[in-house]
């Protein structure tokens, strides 16, 4: 019997940034289980075009929502300034290449490119900048950059993409339990600490005895 969660995201999706104590807590749960959690990125928004103001505006309303939903803090003052070409796949495919040389690793470095992003209005989609959050989170920075500007690290970061767009997967967060090959959906969107772990310790129970 093999089991695993799934936790498909995007490193600049706001709601995942409000998720991220809620999926630390799920995650720190399977793995007590014995259950240990493939990180996923998404892909939110990929080639994008610069921001308008009318469109920064609209995303700066949704930060504040994810912000009073979750207590999760932002940095409003100054984020996403003129020009700012809001193109996640950089950030995914850092996740990628961080989880490539060392899976565990790379979680720590999705949350240094949440924070510097959402607390602190760092552009995250520049590759000396994941770099740098990179080789902050235990990473060697020549193996990273390296793996970050691979062409295996390109075709598995939109083969990751690929398969989310191809199981339906249209928002972020989303938490999947895999067990023998089957997937159960765990949520999809935002949900609280206490909606979500009974379900995945009734699942995790399940699991145990199947």
């Amino acid at each position: 019997m093999t089991a695993r969660l799934l936790y498909v995201m995007d490193p600049m999706c706001s709601w995942c940034w409000g998720f991220a104590p809620v999926a630390a807590a799920l995650i720190g749960q399977a793995r007590d289980a014995g259950v240990e959690t493939h990180l996923v990125p998404g892909g939110l928004r990929s080639g994008s075009s610069a921001l308008d103001a009318s469109t920064r505006r609209y995303i700066l309303e949704h930060w504040q929502a994810v912000n009073q939903a979750t207590g999760q803090p932002f940095q409003l003052e100054g984020a996403m300034p003129e020009g700012f070409v809001y193109d996640t796949e950089p950030a995914c495919r850092a996740l990628v290449a961080a989880r490539s040389l060392d899976a565990q690793a790379a979680w720590g470095l999705l949350g240094l490119i949440q924070q510097a992003f959402y607390q602190r209005g760092e552009d995250v989609t520049l590759a000396p900048k994941l770099v740098e959050l990179a080789e902050r989170a235990g990473f060697d920075r020549g193996a990273f950059a390296d793996a970050f500007n691979s062409s295996d690290t390109r075709a598995t970061t939109a083969a990751d993409f690929t398969w989310v767009q191809d199981l339906g997967i249209a928002g972020f967060p989303t938490l999947l339990a895999e067990r023998n090959g089957q997937l159960a959906l765990l949520t999809n969107g935002y949900q609280a600490l206490d909606a979500l772990q009974p379900l995945l310790g009734r699942w995790l129970e399940h699991s145990a005895h199947a």
